[in-house]
């Protein structure tokens, strides 16, 4: 499989190349944004994870991840930078990252974060050529989801969902009525169990929240379990909540 690194420090970028040749990946490197998007461009179906920078001359690598997702929501990007604030991560997940890691970092957990990706890029692959579970459009209330193109439409407003936010929901639809903890979503759709915060599934929902126009003080479809994670519900039964939800 194609791994492209997006990384102006020279040395990094040849450590991680000779790393990731050594676990038999296809390694490229870019040392700058225009010359990686280019590359994005003219080898897209070769190219099967990006490995981003976020400070890189010409152009930022926020820049670089939302011109990609203008074409590509699937595309697994991983951000590997030195910004540590929480609000470069969340501009980092707004902009369309899948994963995110700072810097000084440990070899072996990029390794394993790097083989989550990649296999569900090949879960990705293999789902197409399934029965799918989740039926290509779905409605939510008052929402339209198209799984084919990646969007939510409410009141006339389409949104762009990325590829995280598109299996997170997938998820809960396979899932309806369950009850769903954090760690659960974290193993099942992030592939981690520890290495992220439970807190990045609460910032995920929100973001679902939103877009279906679910009132987060008085959630109707992905509803808050105290203590424990998430239930979803697709339509506005079950009037009143359980006891143990908030």
């Amino acid at each position: 499989m194609k791994i492209l690194i997006v990384e102006d420090e020279q040395a990094i970028a040849e450590g991680l190349k000779f790393n990731f040749e050594q676990e038999g990946f296809d390694v490229t490197l870019h040392g700058d944004g225009p010359s990686a998007l280019e590359f994005v461009d003219e080898h897209r179906a070769d190219v099967d994870l990006v490995i981003l920078d976020l400070m890189l001359p010409g152009m930022s690598g926020y820049e670089i991840c939302a011109k990609i997702r203008e074409s590509d929501a699937e595309l697994p990007i991983m951000v590997l930078s030195a910004r540590t604030l929480s609000e470069d991560k969340a501009h980092a997940f707004n902009c369309g990252v899948d994963q995110y890691m700072t810097k000084p970092f440990a070899l072996p957990e990029l390794l394993s974060r790097a083989r989550n990706l990649l296999e569900r890029r090949r879960r990705q692959e293999q789902s197409r050529h399934s029965v799918a579970a989740v039926p290509e459009e779905v409605d939510i209330g008052d929402a339209n989801v198209n799984f084919r193109t990646f969007e939510v439409t409410l009141n006339g407003n389409t949104q762009h969902l990325t590829t995280t936010e598109v299996q997170l929901l997938q998820y809960f639809i396979e899932h309806e009525g369950a009850v769903l903890s954090r760690q659960q979503l974290l193993r099942d759709v992030w592939g981690q169990t520890a290495e992220i915060s439970t807190r990045t599934v609460d910032n995920f929902v929100m973001r679902l929240r939103r877009y279906v126009g679910d009132d987060p003080a008085n959630p109707r479809y992905f509803r808050s379990v105290r203590g424990t994670g998430y239930r979803f519900v697709s339509r506005e039964r079950d009037a009143s909540a359980d006891s143990n939800e908030a």
